[in-house]
Order: C-alpha cells, then structure tokens, then sequence
C-alpha cells in the first residue's frame, strides 16, 4: 500500500455533506482537503455501473486536473427488496431539473418498495467506496458497508442524502437523527476509512 505523504488532498466531491464529513475525519491527522468545487473542477461523467468504477473516474480525473492527490467517494444505498437499486444510482434518483431533491428521491424510494409489497423489515445497506488517487496514475481503494433497513417516514434534519429513512442494525434512530460523532464511527464511510487510514499512519 502507497502511504500518503502530503499535506493536502482534493476531495473529487462537489457535495458538502461528504466534504465535512472526510475533512473530519481528517482532522486527526493534520490535512488539509479542499473539495473540486474550490479547484473550479466540473463533476466528470459517472458511466461505471460499479462504485469502484465510478470512485476511480472521480479521483483519476481530480488528481490529474489538480496534479494533487485525489479523494472520491463513490457511495449510495442499496435496497435489497428493489434488487439493490438505487444503488449506484443513488444521487441519479435525486436528481430534478433545478438540482438534487433527496426528500422526492427517499419519497421514491419507499414508493417502489410500497408497489412491490415488500416484507419488512425492509433491508438495505449503505456502501461506500475510497479511492485515493495519485497524479501518477496510482490508485488505493478501500470498501465499506453498514447494513440495517428502510424506514418511513423521513426521520431527522442531520446528515444528508437518503439518512432520514436508513435505520442502521442495532439502532432504533435514523441517520438522519444520529449525532454526527455517533454516525461518523459506525457509517460505511466510517467503515470505509477505518481501512483507509492505514494511508496516513
């Protein structure tokens, strides 16, 4: 494994949610992130029907654009009774012709559940993928997940995306209504990072 020796790294991420998050858990280890937006990048297309796939294209294309190493994180929630969608897919959902609408893609969400007369509970999993990037063209990749299950109605204003309806295994709060701490130390990104960190250490 590639150690990371810098100071400073782009977070290949327009969204705010995930540059807070990652910048926290950063923090603990004296670097910096700035985020694409800060570096002017435009969001590359996302045409893998893979996380690794689509993690790499976002960290290749900001490490190369900013010659600094790169972060991505390719992430989203997988339903188990709608085959795994939206998977991948997971921001697509969201989107409207005046930007990203979470509370319509949730809405959705629990709609295709209803049509389908899912069982509950009704399980997902929250994944995410790390790509750490360098402007050589090397790359690191690290995977994490946290299981739990759907639930409705939306429950809490903190965090972002789909978090008001994940309920995770052994909670009976969202992550919508989690603490920031408490999510950030057992989320996919947390479970994700704890394998990332080996980088930075």
């Amino acid at each position: 494994m590639r150690k990371f020796d810098g100071e400073t790294l782009v977070l290949a991420s327009h969204n705010k949610g995930k540059l807070r998050e990652i910048a926290e858990l950063l923090a603990p280890y004296g670097i910096k992130v700035s985020s694409a937006a800060d570096h002017g990048l435009e969001e590359p297309v996302e045409d893998q029907d893979t996380f690794i796939g689509n993690a790499r294209i976002k960290a290749h294309y900001a490490a190369k654009a900013t010659g600094l190493p790169a972060l991505s994180d390719d992430s989203g929630i997988s339903v188990d009774a709608l085959d795994g969608a939206p998977g991948v897919y997971t921001a697509d959902w969201a989107e409207t012709p005046t930007g990203r609408d979470f509370p319509m893609a949730m809405r959705k969400t629990w709609d295709a559940l209803e049509a389908k007369s899912a069982p509950s509970p009704r399980r997902a999993a929250f994944n995410c993928t790390f790509c750490l990037a360098w402007p050589d063209g090397h790359d690191e990749l690290f995977v994490g997940k946290v299981d739990g299950q759907v639930v409705w109605p939306m429950r809490g204003t903190d965090g972002h995306g789909y978090d008001p309806i994940f309920m995770p295994d052994g909670y009976d709060i969202t992550f919508g209504e989690m603490d920031g701490a408490e999510k950030n130390r057992i989320s996919h990104r947390a479970d994700a990072f704890a394998k990332l960190k080996a980088c930075f250490e």
